[in-house]
């Protein structure tokens, strides 16, 4: 049975050293990518003008909920005369068959902000299974944190979407080449899942520090040895996606509870940000 990602045990110290996770997220990747040849490449090749991080995300927050004519939105099937009266006997419109089709449209957003290049773009990141490993727990935290909000049933609704985060997880490290223990390596990415989120809960809190926020995302994104001290390198990259975190986390609160459960909203274009940041220097 999966656990309930409402109970998240504390403190961190359980989940074992940050060090080891670090080493298995390590190992998931270079079964991914080492196999894989170097690309050419083409010296004349005009190179993309370099992003500025520090431009980024220093708008006001909004609501993130799709406009009602967005043809992004997903509505629920309205089906008449006989076929509803069938899919009514099949509980298709139950309050669970209604919450599990949202948390799917719900995850389906969150897939599409950390599966596309602009996010390894924008905050200069490679693209190997730690770091969108990594990403696609920040953005479940950034959901899952909203909904506690909801009490009860915002809690019911975040283990559906816990569930089918889950599943889609494990077909990931399955792609990754990862067969054998499969069990064992989905146990270290959950206490991974549960170590991330306490981390940012803690750093939100009203006596964390300025800086523990962008500590830990340079932690559990950036760094590559579980290194506390941040790359000076890195920096930019490092506090800009902390504050993209902080805006999302502050329009998701904005953002309301029918959006919230139909799926109907969409995280913060990043091609837009991209864009913005590629500006005069």
């Amino acid at each position: 049975m999966l656990r309930r990602w409402s109970k998240v045990v504390s403190p961190i110290s359980k989940f074992g050293s940050q060090k080891s996770h670090l080493n298995f997220l390590k190992n998931v990747t270079r079964q991914s990518y080492a196999g894989v040849a170097p690309a050419p490449t083409i010296e004349d090749k005009p190179q993309p003008p370099a992003v500025n991080p520090h431009k980024m995300f220093w708008s006001k927050p909004c609501s993130l909920a799709l406009l009602p004519d967005s043809p992004l939105r997903v509505e629920e099937p309205n089906y008449q005369g006989i076929k509803r009266f069938m899919l009514k006997l099949m509980l298709f419109y139950s309050k669970q068959s209604r919450s599990i089709r949202g948390a799917n449209v719900v995850y389906h957003r969150i897939i599409s902000q950390v599966d596309k290049p602009p996010i390894y773009e924008v905050f200069n990141l490679e693209k190997t299974f730690k770091t969108t490993f990594s990403l696609l727990v920040l953005h479940m935290w950034l959901c899952l944190r909203r909904l506690k909000q909801e009490g009860n049933e915002g809690v019911e609704f975040g283990q559906y979407l816990y569930e089918i985060y889950n599943h889609d997880v494990e077909l990931r490290v399955s792609k990754a080449g990862v067969n054998l223990l499969l069990t064992k390596w989905m146990k270290e990415l959950e206490k991974i899942f549960y170590g991330n989120i306490v981390a940012y809960d803690t750093a939100l809190l009203p006596e964390a520090k300025p800086g523990d926020f962008s500590n830990a995302i340079w932690r559990n994104i950036f760094s590559e040895d579980g290194s506390s001290t941040e790359d000076d390198a890195a920096s930019q990259s490092v506090q800009a996606l902390a504050r993209y975190a902080r805006r999302e986390e502050s329009c998701m609160t904005l953002t309301d509870k029918e959006a919230l459960y139909s799926g109907n909203f969409m995280f913060t274009s990043l091609k837009h940000e991209n864009r913005r940041g590629k500006g005069p220097q």
